[in-house]
């Protein structure tokens, strides 16, 4: 994503960040995910493809097998 094309997508933080500006930020299109910092709207992007972002959120809320500690190395 262009600098100048920031401004022509939908930025959302989560509501639980508050009013605080220390959250990242994420903005999507069908092929991609973009993430920012809150703090930083004109800095550096973290991209995913929309496939990876959502394994991403998939692995995220996958229970913990039994016997593992949600903090165990993977």
């Amino acid at each position: 994503m262009l600098a100048g094309d920031r401004g022509a997508v939908v930025w959302r933080k989560s509501s639980y960040s508050g009013q605080d500006d220390q959250c990242c930020e994420i903005a999507g299109s069908p092929g991609a995910v973009w993430v920012r910092d809150s703090k930083r709207p004109g800095g550096a992007l973290v991209t995913f493809t929309a496939d990876a972002w959502h394994a991403g959120i998939a692995l995220f809320l996958a229970p913990v097998p039994s016997g593992r500690s949600q903090t165990s190395n993977v």
